[in-house]
C-alpha cells in the first residue's frame, strides 16, 4: 500500500482541522503517518486509523540552530517513513517540510500554507524581508511537476505566483464540517442577544477588538452578551494571558468559558457569531456558525470574506473599525427577521460550499491522481 506522509504542528490542532483530508486519503488507498507534536490527541489519531510520528520541536522559535534541527528531524522521519506523497500544512510547516521531503528524496509534495499568518499579518522589517523569500520558495524553489498545492481561499494562490484555477492548485472549503455534528437549529429566545467567538485567545483574532466592539454597543443601548470560547496559547508571543481574559470576564456582558469541544451547544445558546480577525486561510469557527444558521459579524479580510459575503450572510467591517463593528451588532441585536434571513443565507452558503462531504470528495480525487503517479 502507497504512504501519505502528513507534516502538521500539533496532534489536537491535525484532529480538529485536517481528518477530513487524512480519511480522503485513506479512501484513495493510502497507508495514514501524521508527523506531530504529540500532546493528548495522539491515541484518538490513532483509533482512527493514522499512525503518529512523534516530531517534537518549539512552535515559537525562529532561531537558525531550531529550524536547522526542525529540518533535520523531518529529514530523519521522511527517510525512515520513505512515504509516496508527503502532505505539508501550516506555512512554516510547509517551509520546513516541504525542504525537507525535497532534501530527503520524497517523489511527491503537497503544500497547503493554511493562514499565512503572523509573517503575513505584520509589516515590520523582519516580516517584509522574510515574505519575499517565502514566497520565492513556497512558489519557486519547492515547486515541480509532483508538487500540488491545497488552498483554503481563492486569494492565498496569487501570493505565491500561482493561478486559483491552474491544474497544480485544489481549493477546498478548510476542514469541512458535518451538518449531523452542528445541524441547522433556531436562535435561543432573545434579549440578551449573545454574540459567540470560538478561537485561541490571540491577539491576531481580534479579541481586544470584539471586546471593545461589545462594550460600544451595549453603551448605544443594545441588549448584547459576548461569550468567549477559547484558550491562550503560551507557545504564541501573541497571546492574550489567562489574567486578561479572566479582567475581561469579570466585566458586565461578558464571560470567558475557556476552551469547549461542544461547538453545536455554543450555537443552540448564541445568536451571532463575531470574528474580528486580521487574516484567515477559512475560519472553520465562521463555517460551523454557518452551519448552525446564525449571521456573522467578521472583518473585511482574507477567509473571512470567503464565508461571509456583506449584508447576505452577516456583515463585514475594516479591520480595527470597532465603532463599525459595534454598529453592526447593534442591528443584528434590535432585528431578529434580519437575523433569521442572514442565518439563511449563511446555511445555504455553507451547504454549497463548505461541508466535510466537499472537502473529502476533492482532496480524494487529489490524492487518487497522486498515487496514479507513484505506481
Amino acid at each position: 500500500m502507497p504512504k501519505l506522509l502528513f507534516f502538521h504542528s500539533e496532534d489536537w490542532a491535525f484532529l480538529r482541522h485536517f481528518m477530513p483530508m487524512a480519511r480522503a486519503a485513506q479512501a484513495a488507498g493510502f497507508e495514514v503517518a501524521v508527523a506531530v507534536r504529540v500532546r493528548n490527541d495522539a491515541h484518538r489519531l490513532e483509533g482512527a486509523g493514522c499512525r503518529v510520528v512523534p516530531l517534537e520541536a518549539e512552535r515559537g522559535s525562529l532561531g537558525p540552530l531550531e529550524i536547522l534541527r526542525s529540518v533535520a528531524r523531518m529529514v530523519r522521519i521522511v527517510r525512515a517513513e520513505r512515504p509516496d506523497v508527503v502532505h505539508c500544512i501550516a506555512l512554516r510547516t510547509v517551509v520546513l517540510g516541504g525542504s525537507a521531503a525535497r532534501l530527503a528524496g520524497a517523489p511527491c509534495l503537497v503544500l497547503a500554507p493554511t493562514g499565512l499568518g503572523h509573517l503575513w499579518i505584520e509589516n515590520g522589517l523582519v516580516e517584509r524581508l522574510a515574505r519575499p523569500l517565502v514566497r520565492f520558495l513556497i512558489g519557486r524553489v519547492l515547486r515541480r511537476p509532483s508538487t500540488r498545492y491545497v488552498f483554503e481561499n481563492s486569494e492565498d494562490p496569487h501570493e505565491f505566483g500561482l493561478d486559483p484555477a491552474g491544474a497544480n492548485v485544489t481549493i477546498v472549503g478548510g476542514a469541512g464540517v458535518d451538518p449531523a455534528l452542528v445541524p441547522l437549529m433556531p436562535e435561543p429566545p432573545a434579549p440578551p442577544v449573545k454574540i459567540a467567538v470560538i478561537g485561541r485567545m490571540l491577539i491576531p483574532k481580534g479579541i481586544a477588538e470584539t471586546v471593545e466592539a461589545v462594550r460600544r454597543a451595549r453603551a448605544q443601548g443594545a441588549p448584547v452578551e459576548l461569550n468567549l470560547y477559547g484558550a491562550p496559547d503560551p507557545s504564541n508571543r501573541r497571546s492574550f494571558s489567562e489574567d486578561q481574559l479572566r479582567c475581561w470576564a469579570a466585566e458586565p456582558g461578558i464571560v470567558w468559558h475557556g476552551p469547549t469541544d461542544d461547538v453545536a451547544r455554543v450555537w443552540r445558546e448564541n445568536h451571532i457569531a463575531m470574528l474580528l480577525s486580521y487574516r484567515e486561510g477559512l475560519p472553520k469557527a465562521l463555517v460551523e456558525a454557518a452551519a448552525a444558521g446564525r449571521p456573522v459579524v467578521a472583518t473585511d479580510v482574507t477567509g473571512c470574506r470567503e464565508v461571509v459575503r456583506d449584508g447576505i450572510e452577516g456583515f463585514l467591517v475594516p479591520r480595527g473599525d470597532v465603532d463599525a463593528a459595534a454598529s453592526a451588532l447593534a442591528r443584528l441585536a434590535g432585528d431578529a427577521v434580519l437575523r433569521a434571513r442572514m442565518g439563511a443565507a449563511a446555511h445555504a452558503r455553507f451547504q454549497e460550499r463548505f461541508t466535510e462531504e466537499a472537502v473529502i470528495r476533492a482532496m480524494t480525487a487529489l490524492y487518487a491522481e497522486l498515487r496514479k503517479q507513484t505506481k
